[in-house]
């Protein structure tokens, strides 16, 4: 099964695809995408552009999205909502089922710990992914998220194929 993973950014989305056989998980490609243009409807469109790109390029058979914790910047929060809505909706249109995971669970899942900071994940990510360099922090978190897809959502849908 591969999977892509997505850590939702106006600025910066990372994401990052993995190839699941089981317990066995490999990379296969990661990355950051830039948002361009003057307004936000502009970057929106950017985000949603590249990201169809990434799942013709890639062909993933599923998606995972990290949730949005609210923080004191309410404009803020509303803008990286606005990026979730182009995270989940790209993939929702090219016919994907769309896991969704809370920060602290990705990374428990990844790095035991459910407060781990972006170097510990990152740490993680390459050690689970065995020569993978993330593109950056944001990469290293979707693939993190895609990780955790794996164990948690990725796999029941094999489980149902086998038991059919």
């Amino acid at each position: 099964m591969r999977i892509l993973g997505i850590d939702p950014g106006l600025r910066s989305l990372g994401w990052g695809v993995i190839d699941s056989q089981g317990s066995r998980l490999s990379h296969v490609a990661n990355g950051q995408i830039r948002s361009d243009g003057a307004d936000l409807a502009g970057r929106l469109l950017s985000l949603y552009d590249q990201l169809t790109a990434v799942l013709r390029c890639y062909a993933p058979d599923t998606a995972a999205v990290e949730q949005t914790f609210v923080n004191k910047d309410g404009a803020g929060t509303l803008k990286l909502g606005q990026a979730r809505g182009i995270a989940l909706l790209v993939p929702a249109q090219a016919g994907m089922t769309v896991g969704e995971y809370a920060p602290n669970r990705v990374k428990k899942t990844v790095v035991g710990v459910g407060h781990a900071d972006k170097a510990q994940v990152n740490h993680m990510v390459k050690l689970q992914l065995p020569g993978c360099v993330p593109a950056g922090p944001d990469a290293a978190d979707a693939l993190a998220v895609a990780i955790c897809h794996a164990f948690y959502g990725g796999a029941r849908p094999l489980l149902r194929e086998v038991r059919a």
